[in-house]
């Protein structure tokens, strides 16, 4: 069942996204070559628990920690560990929940390990684009359309540089659960599928591979991996479908330029 929210849950969806956004924020100036990704997990709980929420993934289905942090061919659901250390020019996807007053905001990025001038011109290339189409998605989002149009343009941004789209692994709704109905596919035909509605809150989150689309879950029961090792990158926000077009409710600073095109 698709559960569309009133303005007041809203509002605390919005408190919860920004708990988010303020917890993401916090692993993206901290992040540095020798960090593991059990630090940026410490830096990241500190935040939410230090905001009066709760981690959402934290014990999610028996999951250990409070981010998932999937490194170059990681895709998703990565565990952080002391082992992992960081090196220059790594992709580090981190993707972030948390619970305000028993709502969730849920959302991901992925960096590269020492700044933009660690990574070649590839690498730039596809957490960029993997970006552009996650707003192209949010831009979509709006009253009247429809989950396909999302999908289609998310997924125009993949075939226009023939990157790996990743299908296995979509978006979904969200609000008192974490992952709630709708699914919201990175794929689709413009026009069709599921009519989006005023308080209708989801979660876009494309995942872009370098090479195939084809993934491999690992014997942890839950890093997902690229099959043939290549790089992959990860962006989500949480969106509420609004009268006055998509807010996104865990919008960082760091994505003013593209809430200024939003507003546009």
């Amino acid at each position: 069942m698709i559960l569309r929210k009133s303005a007041p849950e809203l509002a605390l969806m919005e408190r919860a996204g920004q708990i988010v956004a303020r917890a993401n924020t916090a692993v993206r100036e901290a992040l540095r070559p020798g960090m593991t990704t059990a630090d940026l997990d410490r830096i990241a709980e500190d935040v939410i628990v230090g905001e009066g929420a709760v981690p959402s993934f934290k014990g999610y289905h028996g999951f250990p920690a409070t981010l998932c942090t999937s490194r170059n061919q990681e895709i998703v659901h990565g565990i952080p560990s002391r082992d992992v250390v960081l090196d220059e020019g790594d992709v580090i996807s981190v993707d972030c929940g948390a619970i305000w007053e028993g709502f969730h905001g849920d959302s991901a990025m992925s960096l590269v390990v020492g700044g933009d001038e660690a990574a070649t011109d590839e690498v730039r290339d596809l957490l960029q684009v993997t970006r552009d189409a996650l707003w192209s998605g949010i831009r979509a989002a709006t009253v009247g359309n429809r989950l396909g149009d999302i999908g289609a343009a998310v997924q125009a941004h993949a075939d226009a540089r023939g990157y790996g789209l990743v299908r296995e692994y979509v978006g979904h709704g969200v609000g008192r659960a974490l992952h709630e109905a709708p699914s919201v596919p990175n794929y689709g035909r413009a026009g069709k599928g599921l009519k989006l509605a005023e308080g209708l809150v989801i979660a876009i989150e494309p995942m872009f591979n370098l090479g195939t689309a084809e993934t491999v879950q690992l014997d942890d029961g839950w890093t997902v991996v690229t099959a043939d090792g290549s790089l992959s990158a990860h962006w989500e926000h949480t969106i509420a479908v609004t009268p006055d077009g998509p807010k996104v409710l865990t919008a960082r600073d760091d994505d003013e330029a593209y809430l200024g095109l939003l507003a546009a």
